[in-house]
């Protein structure tokens, strides 16, 4: 009986471990994309930052004394990213300067 008991404990944490580690998987992306609450304020801060737009992605960065790094894209069109502290201060906004219909014009 607690064979049993331990092969079924057993099983389950496996299945546990297994499906932990495909959620891992499928949440990270090949950039470096995160998710989870400090993502999420991460994306606050930016969108706050910009004064709203659409947040592309989320990463973790190393530049500029910077911990995070949204890219925004503002309602204007413009894409910005937005480096934030530890705290989700920002450190900089870096973005392009052309206007977003430039490339059209002939």
């Amino acid at each position: 009986m607690r064979k049993r008991i331990a092969v079924v404990v057993a099983a389950v944490v496996a299945a546990a471990l297994l499906a932990g580690g495909a959620v891992a998987i499928a949440s990270g992306d090949s950039e470096g994309g995160v998710t989870g609450p400090d993502a999420d304020q991460a994306v606050k801060a930016a969108l706050e930052a910009t004064g709203g737009g659409t947040a592309n992605s989320v990463e973790l960065d190393d530049e500029n004394g910077a911990v995070w790094e949204v890219e925004v894209t503002k309602e204007d069109g413009h894409t910005v990213d937005v480096r934030l502290s530890d705290t989700f201060a920002v450190v900089v906004i870096e973005g392009d300067s052309e206007s977003p219909d430039d490339d059209d014009e002939s």
